[in-house]
C-alpha cells in the first residue's frame, strides 16, 4: 500500500510516489533536515516482518554505500525508523535506460557513452569485490545531463525465480515502466548461461548481462528471448544470437567484434574483466569520432567526386560532335606536369629533412637530470611548489620514450645541496642536468632555470620564467616544452601531447596535486591523511583529474601502512579511485601502478601482474612498475625474475634507498650476506636516516650471528622512524632470538596498545611471538590479518625472515593458500 503524500518518516518527508518492485516502494522525499530531496526506499511492512528479506534488503545498502563511484548511485542512510526500514540515496533526475530506449532509437555515440559509464560502475564495483548479479535496463537510470548511474547493488538474488516459473516483470525494486504486455521482460532474461543454471557467479556475469544490453541497445531487441527460466536456460545454451548487422546498418566490425565477446557461452572466452571491455569501448568511440571529425573536414564536393574507372582511362576517338576533348587534353597534360613537378618537389624536401634530422639528432641528448628547484622563498609553505614543480617536469619528460629521465627519488638526494652539475651528471650517467631556483614574490613565482651539457660544461638553454601563483600549471608545462626543444627532441604529435595531456586545465586543481604529492612524499600516516585531503580538493575542483585520483588511490592504498586504518575500509575508496583515474584516461603507467598494488592488496594476483605489464607497456622506463613488478615475483617463489626486475627498476633510479633495500632484501632472501650487507651500507652511506637500510642491515648481521650489531640496527631503525609498529616488531624479533626475552616482552606489549589504537597489524606482533617460540600466538595473530584481509603486508610472511621457523608447519601452507599463494 503506497504512503500518502506528506507522511513524515523521522527527517524525511513523502512528496511523491516514483516506483515500485518485488523489494519495495520508492518515493521522492524531501530531507528536512539537510533541506535536500532524495530517494526513500520503503521494504514493505509484510516483507520487513520475514528476516531474510530484511537481512537482503540491508545487503544492497551495504554493497552501494561501500563504493564511490560517479556512475554508482549513492547511498546517504540504511535505517529503521518506527518499523519501517529504508535507505534515503541521492534522487536521480532522468529516466531509466529502458524508458529511453522506448522513447526512441538510440543514436551509436549515446550508446557507447552509456555502456562506457555502466562498465566504468561496474568495474569499480568489481575492483571492490561485488558483484552486481542483475544488470538490465530498469536498473541503469541516464540523468538528464547524461551522467549514467547504477542501481541496485546486492538485489540480484532477492527475487527467486525457479525453474518452471514464468519470467516475471518485477524485477527487484524497479521505476514503474510501461511496455508492451506481449514482451517478456524481467532479470532472467540478461542472466548469463551460468546464472541461469545456478552456477557460482564472479564479475564475468555482469559482463554478459552488459553484453545483452548494448545488444539490446543497438538493434531494439534481446538477443536471447524464452517465456520461462527453463526454457530460456536452453536458449542460453543452444543458440547464439543474430548479428547486430542484421538490425542496425550503425553496427560495425569492431562492435560486432565486443559484443560477440562479452556475450560469450563459456566465461573463459568472455572478457575476463570490465576493464579490459570498458578499453575495447572507449578506443571504439575515439575512433568513431576521429572518423566523424575527418569526414566533416572533407570539403562537401570533394565528397561528391565519383571514384575513379577504368572507363575514365580509355582512350576514345576525338568526337565531331564535341569540342571540350580538344581543350581538356591539353589541361590534362598541364596537371600531369605540375603533379610530376610537385612530388619531385616532395621528394627532394624529403631527403632534405631526413639529412637535417640525421644530422641534429646525432647530436639530440637521450638522457636527463633534472635536479630540484632550490626555494629561494626563504619560506618553508613554498617548498610544495618547488618540489611540485620539479616532480611534474619529470613526470611529463618521462612520458617521452626516446628521453631517458632520472626519477624523482633520485634526484631529490641532491635537494638542498651545493651541486655541480657536470659532477652529477657524470654520477647518474646522463648527458644533460637541468638546476634552477624558485622565488616567491607574492602572487607572482620567478623561476630560473639551466640545463648544462655535462659532455663539455656548455649551457644548452636559461631561461628565466614570470608567471602568476595562479598559473602555475602554465609555467610547468612551459618549461617541460622548453626543454624537449633545447635537447633536440623531434617529437610526434602524440608524444608532444604527452608533456601536457597528463595534466589537468585547472589551476587551482593542479595546485592542491602539488601539495598533495608533497605530503605523500613525507610518507607518514600524518601526512598521507593530509594528503588525502589535497587530492580530494583536486579532483573537486576538476573531476575529470586522473592524476588527481591517481593521488588519492595512492594514499589510500598506503594508509594501512603509515596510519593503521585497516585495509577494509581503504582499499574499497582506492580501488574506486584508481578505477576512476584509469576511466579517464587508460594510457596513464602511474594509474597502472597503483590498480596493481591495489589488486596485490586484494590477493588478486593474475590481475596484479597484468596492471604492472601494462604500465611497463606504456612507460618501459618508470621505475615503480618494475619495482611493484618484483615485488610480485617475490611473492610468487619467483626470485631471479624479481631480481631481474628490482635491478632495471636500480638503473632507471640509482639512488632510491627503497629500491636498493629490496634489492638487498632479495640478496638476503638467497642468503648472498656480504651482497645484502655491502648494498646496506651504500644506501647508509647515500641515507644515513632511511630505516628500512638499517632494517635488512639488522636482518643481515642476525643471519651472520653478529647479534650485537644487529641489534644495535634494529634499535637505530626504530628511533629514526619514531618507532613505527612495524619496525618495533623486527627489533623485538630480534631481541626474542637473542635471548633478551624480558626486553622482547616490553615490544610485545607496546606493540598490543598500537594495535588497539589501529597503528599496528597483526603481523608485528606474530614477529615476536615467533622469536619468543610461540607458535600458536604467532599464528593467532596472523590468522587475525587474513580474516581482516589486511592485504598491504600479509603476502609478505612468504619471504620475511623473522617467519622463517613457522614455514614447517602446516598452518603455514594454509595461511598462503588463503591468500592466493603457493606454500
Amino acid at each position: 500500500m503506497a504512503l500518502p503524500l506528506d507522511t513524515q518518516i523521522g527527517r524525511y518527508q513523502i512528496r511523491s510516489r516514483l516506483g515500485a518492485g518485488g523489494m519495495g516502494e520508492v518515493y521522492l522525499a524531501w530531507d528536512t533536515k539537510l533541506d535536500r530531496k532524495i530517494a526513500l526506499k520503503i521494504l514493505p511492512t509484510e516483507l520487513a516482518e520475514n528476516k531474510d528479506r530484511l537481512r537482503r534488503f540491508e545487503q544492497e545498502a551495504k554493497a552501494a554505500s561501500a563504493l564511490n563511484h560517479p556512475n554508482i548511485i549513492t547511498i546517504y542512510e540504511i535505517e529503521q525508523i518506527d518499523s519501517v526500514n529504508l535507505i534515503a540515496t541521492e534522487l536521480i533526475e532522468g529516466q531509466t535506460l529502458r524508458a529511453s530506449m522506448l522513447s526512441g532509437s538510440l543514436k551509436l555515440p549515446i550508446i557507447l557513452d552509456i555502456a562506457i559509464q555502466t562498465a566504468s560502475a561496474l568495474s569499480a564495483a568489481h575492483g571492490s569485490g561485488i558483484v552486481h548479479r542483475d544488470i538490465k535496463p530498469e536498473n541503469i537510470m541516464v540523468r538528464q545531463d547524461g551522467i549514467v548511474k547504477v542501481l541496485d547493488f546486492g538485489l540480484a538474488k532477492l527475487t527467486d525465480v525457479s525453474s518452471g516459473e514464468t519470467v516475471s516483470p518485477e524485477a527487484p525494486t524497479r521505476p514503474v515502466v510501461y511496455t508492451d504486455p506481449n514482451v517478456v521482460m524481467g532479470t532472467a532474461l540478461y542472466m548469463s548461461p551460468e546464472q541461469a543454471r545456478g552456477r557460482e557467479l564472479d564479475a564475468r556475469t555482469d559482463i554478459f548481462s552488459l553484453g545483452v544490453v548494448l545488444y539490446e541497445m543497438v538493434t531494439g531487441r534481446l538477443p536471447f528471448e524464452g517465456s520461462t527460466t527453463e526454457v530460456l536456460a536452453l536458449v542460453l545454451s543452444d543458440k547464439e544470437p543474430q548479428p547486430l548487422a542484421r538490425y542496425s546498418r550503425e553496427a560495425s566490425p569492431e562492435l560486432e567484434r565486443i559484443v560477440s565477446k562479452a556475450l560469450r557461452k563459456d566465461r573463459e572466452q568472455r572478457y575476463q574483466t570490465t576493464k579490459d571491455l570498458l578499453l575495447d569501448l572507449q578506443n571504439l568511440k575515439q575512433q568513431l569520432e576521429f572518423e566523424s571529425r575527418l569526414e566533416r573536414s572533407v570539403p562537401p564536393e570533394a565528397r561528391s567526386v565519383p571514384p575513379p574507372s577504368s572507363a575514365t582511362s580509355s582512350v576514345e576517338p576525338p568526337s565531331t560532335s564535341s569540342i571540350s576533348g580538344a581543350i581538356t587534353s591539353p589541361l590534362k597534360r598541364r596537371r600531369w606536369s605540375l603533379a610530376i613537378g610537385l612530388s619531385l618537389l616532395i621528394l627532394v624536401v624529403a631527403i632534405f629533412s631526413y639529412k637535417w634530422y640525421s644530422a641534429s639528432s646525432a647530436n639530440a641528448i637521450s638522457s636527463i637530470a633534472i635536479l630540484p628547484l632550490l626555494n629561494a622563498s626563504n619560506d618553508a609553505d613554498s617548498d610544495y611548489l618547488s618540489d611540485g614543480i620539479t616532480e611534474s617536469i619529470i613526470a611529463n619528460l618521462s612520458q617521452l620514450p626516446q628521453l631517458k629521465v632520472m626519477a624523482r627519488s633520485t634526484v631529490f638526494h641532491f635537494k638542498g645541496k651545493v651541486i655541480d652539475p657536470r659532477e652529477v651528471g657524470r654520477q647518474l650517467g646522463v648527458q644533460a642536468v637541468m638546476s634552477g631556483r624558485l622565488l616567491r614574490q607574492g602572487d607572482h613565482l620567478i623561476v630560473r632555470t639551466e640545463l648544462v651539457n655535462v659532455a663539455d660544461g656548455a649551457q644548452l638553454w636559461g631561461g628565466e620564467y614570470d608567471h602568476e601563483l595562479s598559473n602555475v600549471l602554465g609555467l610547468q608545462q612551459e618549461i617541460s616544452r622548453e626543454i624537449s626543444e633545447k635537447l633536440r627532441l623531434r617529437l610526434t604529435g602524440k608524444e608532444r601531447k604527452l608533456l601536457t595531456g597528463r595534466d589537468t586545465t585547472n589551476e587551482e586543481a593542479y595546485e592542491f596535486y602539488l601539495r598533495g604529492r608533497y605530503f605523500w612524499n613525507k610518507r607518514t600516516g600524518e601526512g598521507i591523511t593530509k594528503a588525502i585531503d589535497q587530492f580530494q580538493q583536486a579532483i573537486d575542483r576538476d573531476p575529470n583529474y586522473a592524476l588527481g585520483y591517481v593521488g588519492l588511490a595512492d594514499s589510500y592504498a598506503v594508509l594501512e601502512e603509515y596510519a593503521g586504518v585497516p585495509s577494509t575500509e581503504t582499499l574499497p575508496k582506492a580501488r574506486a579511485a584508481a578505477d576512476r583515474a584509469l576511466a579517464i584516461d587508460n594510457s596513464l603507467a602511474e594509474a597502472h601502478v597503483s590498480s596493481g598494488i591495489i589488486f596485490q592488496q586484494m590477493w588478486r594476483w593474475s590481475e596484479t601482474v597484468e596492471e604492472y605489464n601494462r604500465a611497463i607497456n606504456l612507460n618501459a622506463n618508470y621505475p615503480t612498475a618494475h619495482h611493484f613488478l618484483s615485488i610480485y615475483f617475490r611473492a610468487q617463489g619467483q626470485l631471479d625474475d624479481s631480481l631481474r626486475e628490482i635491478k632495471r627498476a636500480q638503473e632507471l633510479d640509482p639512488l632510491s634507498s627503497v629500491i636498493g633495500q629490496n634489492v638487498a632484501e632479495i640478496s638476503l632472501i638467497k642468503n648472498d650476506l656480504n651482497s645484502a650487507i655491502a648494498q646496506c651500507q651504500q644506501i647508509i652511506e647515500l641515507d644515513p636516516n632511511f630505516p628500512g637500510a638499517h632494517d635488512e642491515l639488522g636482518f643481515a648481521y642476525l643471519k651472520a650471528r653478529r647479534n650485537e650489531e644487529a641489534i644495535a640496527e634494529f634499535q637505530k631503525t626504530v628511533e629514526l622512524s619514531g618507532r613505527t609498529a612495524r619496525y618495533l616488531g623486527d627489533l623485538g624479533y630480534g631481541l626474542a632470538v637473542t635471548g633478551k626475552r624480558a626486553e622482547a616482552l616490553a615490544i610485545l606489549k607496546e606493540l598490543e596498545d598500537k594495535y588497539e589504537r589501529r597503528e599496528a597489524v597483526g603481523q608485528y606482533l606474530a614477529a615476536v611471538h615467533t622469536g619468543l617460540g610461540e607458535k600458536d600466538k604467532a599464528f593467532a595473530w596472523l590468522e587475525k590479518d587474513a580474516e581482516r584481509r589486511s592485504g598491504i603486508r600479509l603476502p609478505f610472511i612468504k619471504w620475511w625472515f623473522a617467519f622463517d621457523d613457522l614455514r614447517r608447519d602446516p598452518r603455514y601452507a594454509d595461511l598462503l593458500k588463503g591468500i592466493g599463494l603457493k606454500p
